[in-house]
């Protein structure tokens, strides 16, 4: 029976980790609460400062600064989160701009390995999706979708 027992502990763990990783969710899931709620203070402490309180982003966040850099974009609906799939976001925000980004393109945004855990960035995202309208959710997981 004790060896029963273990398998199927195994077997539960095994597929948790498959689900969400050893570091929390593999996805940005706008309809988990909690992630969401999690989402919300990891936001706060780390992104608002630069992309608003109320994802509104900087002001002329499409008009480059001497240095070449963009101001941070807003994460609401009126910016451009949302045209990219999650997994492009997730690792934007992983390594930063300089770890993605094209040759030739400047980014001001850093990466956060090494400071967020993974969850903690799916969370990120799942919060800032949670704030866009159903119609905009809808157009990005579509964009998920043909992203594989």
């Amino acid at each position: 029976m004790r060896a029963g027992m273990l398998i199927i502990v195994l077997v539960a763990v095994a597929a948790g980790l498959a689900l969400f990783g050893r570091d929390g969710p593999a996805g940005a899931d706008a309809t988990d609460e909690a992630l969401v709620a999690l989402g919300q203070g990891v936001y706060g402490e780390y992104c608002a400062q630069c992309h608003g309180v109320n994802l509104e982003g900087e002001a002329n966040w499409r008009r480059r600064r001497p240095d070449g850099t963009l101001p941070p974009p807003p994460h609401d609906e009126s910016g451009h989160t949302w045209h990219h799939p999650d997994a492009q976001l997730f690792d934007y925000t992983k390594k930063g701009g300089a770890g993605v980004a094209p040759p030739g393109f400047k980014s001001g945004m850093p990466g956060f390995e090494g400071t967020l855990t993974d969850n903690d960035i799916w969370a990120v995202l799942a919060f800032i999706k949670s704030r866009w309208p159903p119609t905009v959710r809808k157009r990005q997981a579509r964009i998920n979708d043909s992203a594989g």
